[in-house]
């Protein structure tokens, strides 16, 4: 009887980590518009800091902390640069296949004498 319940626990637990993570990105606007999630990124950034102090003072931990790095990154350049780059290799794909394949001819010719 155990080793049939055992299955069903352990997706129930699944499932219920997995509903309960999405809601909680739902809830704090994650999943929302980028304004929503810049909201949420600035308001992780002041309570993480406490509540890991808090915990540390909690377990008799004494470390010091480092800094919070300071992360330049735009996903929207990133994403702008990366699409540059793909169509700029596209465009450029009928002029690299010529020239490859000259280079190829040429060397089996070269090969042939």
């Amino acid at each position: 009887m155990a080793a049939r319940i055992l299955p069903v626990v352990k997706l129930a637990t699944k499932v219920t980590i997995a509903g309960g993570a999405l809601y909680v990105a739902c809830d704090s606007g994650l999943l929302g518009s980028g304004e929503q999630g810049s909201e949420a990124l600035e308001k992780a950034k002041a309570a993480i800091p406490p509540a890991i102090e808090e915990w540390m003072k909690y377990f008799g931990l004494e470390a010091q902390l480092p800094t919070m790095p300071r992360i330049e990154f735009s996903p929207v350049q990133a994403w702008n640069s990366g699409v540059r780059w793909t169509i700029s290799s596209l465009s450029e794909a009928p002029t690299k296949v010529t020239e490859y394949s000259n280079q190829g001819l040429q060397y089996l010719k070269d090969l042939s004498k």
